[in-house]
């Protein structure tokens, strides 16, 4: 299926068949969502989002077109997790753009949901863009965004580690029962102890500052263990340091209090590097008092 341009691709096509005459856009007028899928959070202090809307031309003179709920592949429901706040969306006179405003209910709206709902354009045939199938529909995700507290990342997780599992060292599985607190001096950051392998500690940054890129960081060349007792042999100065991928995107979920760490794992000798081990997938997964004990009464 071919993806739908967007918005800025849009309106960017749109200003050059102005200046350079092409055909495909010259004096054709479509009007569509900017995008098939719209993905939005919903925050207890900011609940409204937009759904942009998007012509291949300006007009001397305001449009307004209606705008309706499509029931057929909902799983949202209007009244309990949003609202649609107006029915209707305008763009104004010399615009190429406009936004439907939504309101997802924050209270209605669980944890792990995704939720999603459909909507259209109401405006005549010949708007419609036949380049693009359904260019007059949208659909709506929302997703719920919960505050951020260094708390929620403190105490007790269950560590999923694929370095583990290909290098357990004197682990006995790739998971394993761990417990952090917050760093005593630099906000944001918190402290796992024994993370990987036992006697080594490690930190990582929990960006707080924006909600939609909940980005998580470790800094480069700390120590995860020993080379000897992991790896059987001393390749460098007997270090395996660790730090967060640089080729993937480490994040946390406040709502669900999980942590996705990418984490680059290498080798230097007195600092000149000797070579990488890999880029490791991990999830920390936090878990109450009562829950770590019966883990470790499991002998987990």
């Amino acid at each position: 299926m071919m993806k739908r341009l967007p918005i800025y691709l849009i309106v960017a096509l749109a200003l050059l068949s102005c200046k350079e005459q092409y055909t495909t856009y010259s004096d054709a007028e479509y009007v569509m969502f900017a995008d098939s899928i719209s993905t939005n959070m919903v925050q207890r202090d900011n609940s409204r989002f937009k759904v942009a809307v998007a012509s291949t031309v300006a007009r001397s003179y305001d449009r307004t077109f209606g705008v309706e709920i499509v029931d057929a592949g909902s799983n949202a429901v209007e009244g309990k997790h949003y609202r649609l706040l107006t029915s209707s969306v305008t763009i104004p006179a010399g615009e190429l753009a406009a936004d439907v405003e939504v309101e997802g209910i924050y209270d209605n709206i669980e944890a792990t949901d995704s939720l999603g709902f459909k909507l259209r354009l109401v405006m005549a045939e010949q708007l419609k863009w036949d380049l693009y199938k359904d260019s007059d529909m949208t659909k709506v995700v929302m997703y719920k965004s919960c505050p951020f507290d260094r708390n929620t990342f403190t105490g007790y997780a269950v560590l999923t580690s694929l370095l583990l599992r290909d290098y357990p060292g004197e682990n006995m599985s790739y998971q394993k029962v761990i417990y952090t607190e917050p760093h005593p001096t630099e906000e944001d950051m918190i402290v796992l102890h024994d993370c990987f392998y036992n006697g080594y500690d490690i930190t990582l940054t929990l960006h707080s500052g924006n909600a939609a890129e909940p980005k998580v960081t470790m800094e480069s060349d700390q120590v995860l263990s020993d080379e000897a007792s992991v790896f059987g042999q001393i390749l460098g100065d007997n270090h395996i340091l660790g730090e967060s991928s640089p080729y993937y995107a480490s994040y946390f979920n406040s709502c669900q209090r999980f942590v996705v760490l990418w984490l680059h794992v290498y080798v230097e000798d007195l600092g000149t590097p000797i070579g990488t081990v890999g880029n490791f997938y991990n999830v920390l997964e936090w878990i109450s008092d009562e829950e770590a004990e019966r883990l470790k009464r499991e002998g987990f």
